[in-house]
């Protein structure tokens, strides 16, 4: 399926080497020994990925294989100090993941606009013979090379931002909600799986205020196992804020419905259990009063989780949904856990099968041939020092 919403690419990455330090010795016409002149190499080029909130998807890198960063220049004769090589900046939506795509393991996070993170970073230049001078070797015959670069292949992984997550089923009604209160305009049908990517949406509040409601596609039981399509797109909700679990109303058993979309959150990533949690009935404009009073009681036992009954088609309840949902949002107990959230989130390393779906690479040949290096001169490696 070829689609505008992407959530995983896999790039290889290589930072710039730096640039080796010049051995040269000043010979010229009334100065023959002038002494050593070489001077340092230049710094290779850093990747740099950086938040940008004007995307919201890896479409713009999905056909760019390769990121490399320039090489550092080499020194000159006269103390000339190497050009360094240019950084190279990666623009990612904020909630970007960055994993080791050979081990799984975790290695960086992006989450806020205009926060720069240093990926791979470039090596530093070799000093010249004339940084080697000393009182008892006034013509030293080396000089230092150039660190080498960093070279990595990874899979970026985009963890949608939003204040609300809808959980629930398939057919609960979660498109049809995120439809009537904001300007997404997802896709909506009579049958399960209408939803095949997340869609994001902002919903007006009062006075001018707003938050951000996720959808994603219907979560089935087994989905912590890979079933149907939650497996893959479940870590779009791990950064909500607050998960609207949605049931409609023509369910056999609500409660048991709630416990279990629970029950396969908590298979994927227990932490999501404690985030703040609303219980909404869907399509209560299929009953009556006197069913609607039943069914409050029924789930009058599930403590502490508020239950709101509405109809997005009908309109009924809408805004108390609102009312409730922008009320636990801003709740003081709900920034707590997020302020803890952000300062303690701990991100899994992947099992590298799971990413077998992404298209490898095509093997390249990555001699430099920029960066020669001349065999009559002579360099000696030396400890690089911060």
């Amino acid at each position: 399926m070829n689609s505008n919403f992407v959530d995983y690419v896999k790039i290889r990455c290589r930072s710039g080497k730096g640039g080796r330090g010049s051995m040269h010795l000043k010979h010229v016409k009334y100065n023959p020994n002038g002494g050593p002149d070489g001077g340092d190499g230049g710094k290779g080029g850093s990747i740099i990925l950086r938040g940008n909130h004007n995307y919201w998807t890896l479409l713009h890198l999905r056909y760019q294989k390769h990121i490399f960063a320039e090489h550092g220049g080499n020194g000159g004769r006269d103390k000339c100090h190497g050009t360094d090589g240019k950084d190279i900046y990666v623009d990612v939506p904020c909630g970007t993941v960055v994993y080791n795509a050979e081990t799984g393991k975790y290695v960086c996070d992006v989450m806020h606009d205009g926060q720069e993170v240093v990926l791979l970073k470039g090596g530093r230049g070799g000093l010249g013979n004339f940084q080697f001078r000393t009182a008892t070797n006034q013509a030293p015959r080396y000089a230092q090379p150039g660190e080498p670069m960093q070279e990595m292949t990874v899979i970026m992984e985009l963890k949608l931002l939003a204040d609300v997550g809808l959980v629930g089923l398939p057919n609960a009604g979660k498109s049809t909600l995120l439809s009537a209160l904001s300007s997404a305009r997802p896709k909506i049908a009579n049958y399960p799986f209408t939803t095949l990517e997340p869609s994001l949406g902002i919903v007006p509040y009062r006075d001018n205020q707003s938050f951000v409601m996720a959808d994603i596609p219907g979560i089935i039981e087994g989905a912590a196992e890979g079933k149907g399509l939650g497996l893959r797109f479940l870590r779009h909700i791990e950064r909500n804020s607050l998960l609207l679990f949605m049931v409609p109303a023509e369910s056999d058993d609500i409660k048991k419905e709630y416990l279990l979309l629970l029950n396969e959150l908590e298979k994927f990533n227990p932490e999501m259990l404690q985030k703040t949690r609303v219980l909404a009935v869907t399509k209560c404009d299929i009953l009556d009063e006197e069913l609607m009073a039943m069914l409050k009681e029924e789930l009058s036992g599930l403590t502490s989780l508020p239950v709101v009954f509405i109809s997005a088609v009908a309109g009924y309840g809408i805004d108390d949904l609102k009312d409730l949902l922008w009320r636990e949002l801003n709740s003081e107990s709900n920034k707590i856990k997020g302020v803890i959230a952000e300062e303690t989130m701990v991100h899994r390393d992947h099992d590298t099968r799971d990413f077998a779906d992404i298209e490898d690479l095509d093997d390249e040949d990555f001699e430099d041939e920029d960066f020669n290096e001349d065999d009559d001169e002579e360099y000696v490696d030396f400890e690089y020092i911060d």
